[in-house]
């Protein structure tokens, strides 16, 4: 990417995080390549982690961590348990993330935060049998980069 593009780039980021608190950043599927979506500045507005999103489309991504911010915002977000009314089509667990599992995925919070405090959550979704990635006959392209309790 050329410089007036960075540029072009972090000035929409930027922009998204004033007008909106937060901007989704969603890299999309290619082959033998798993899509992953992820938020920047909902740490610093609305005091809770940062979402990250590893095997769903951009559009679903976006939807979850929209819905995230709606409902958690401000206030504790409940970790390492099922949360069933974050999305109508699928129940999900939250995990706490280090900062160094995430940094190669969520190059544009590190840009932002730079040498702030920042934290990160993975949203872990069922197969599309109901199972998750810690129940046997999982099957489903979902890299989980924390652990799964």
């Amino acid at each position: 990417m050329d410089d007036k593009r960075k540029e072009d780039y972090f000035n929409n980021v930027f922009n998204n995080i004033k007008n909106n608190g937060y901007h989704t950043t969603a890299v999309l599927e290619e082959i033998d390549f798993t899509p992953f979506a992820y938020s920047t500045g909902i740490f610093k507005n609305f005091k809770i982690p940062e979402l990250f999103i590893s095997g769903l489309g951009p559009n679903l991504s976006g939807e979850l961590i929209e819905n995230y911010v709606s409902k958690f915002k401000f206030s504790q977000v409940p970790l390492n348990r099922k949360i069933q009314n974050l999305s109508d089509r699928f129940a999900v667990y939250f995990i706490s993330l280090k900062n160094s599992a995430i940094a190669e995925y969520a190059l544009t919070s590190v840009k932002f935060y730079e040498n702030r405090n920042y934290e990160y959550l993975q949203l872990i979704f069922p197969d599309l049998n109901g199972k998750f990635p810690n129940e046997v006959g999982y099957n489903y392209d979902q890299k989980v980069l924390g652990d799964l309790k």
